[in-house]
């Protein structure tokens, strides 16, 4: 059965433009040869990417139990995300504004998820632990309140 994983990374301090240079490197390919490219790759923006398809690969070798050497990168998306605005004096008393734009990056994977088995729920009365259950006796409480009235005075 295929199945579809994702994970997403927001708020990265690159400009869009710049990861998307190496999103379209990896797109459609196998995760391993991606995987190859982005270590060796001189880009700011590799590094990111790199532990972003590393964490959808651990999502779903974790949680669909599927083989890293079965996945496959379907989708990349890099979006564009808050453009955080400053000022930058110049000549004769001016500013001009910097833009410092920032990126949502998105990246699914897909593989071959192992069918899994339901399991037949054989419960007992006697297998069943009973929660226990702490002494609400009330004098006990009275006895450590007196005790700590008379710390406090000393």
């Amino acid at each position: 059965m295929q199945q579809e994983v994702k994970a997403k990374l927001r708020f990265l301090r690159i400009g869009p433009r710049k990861v998307r240079l190496v999103a379209d490197l990896i797109r459609g390919r196998q995760v391993v040869e991606s995987e190859n490219i982005l270590r060796v790759l001189n880009k700011k923006a590799a590094r990111p990417v790199l532990k972003l398809m590393l964490s959808a690969i651990a999502n779903a070798e974790h949680n669909y139990e599927m083989k890293k050497e079965d996945l496959v990168i379907t989708k990349i998306t890099v979006d564009e995300g808050p453009i955080l605005k400053r000022w930058m004096p110049r000549a004769q008393g001016r500013a001009t504004s910097i833009r410092k734009r920032t990126s949502h990056i998105n990246i699914f994977l897909l593989g071959e998820a192992p069918e899994k088995k339901k399991a037949v729920k054989k419960e007992k009365a006697s297998e069943k632990e009973e929660p226990v259950k702490k002494d609400k006796d009330p004098e006990k409480k009275e006895a450590v309140k007196k005790t700590t009235k008379k710390e406090d005075k000393k």
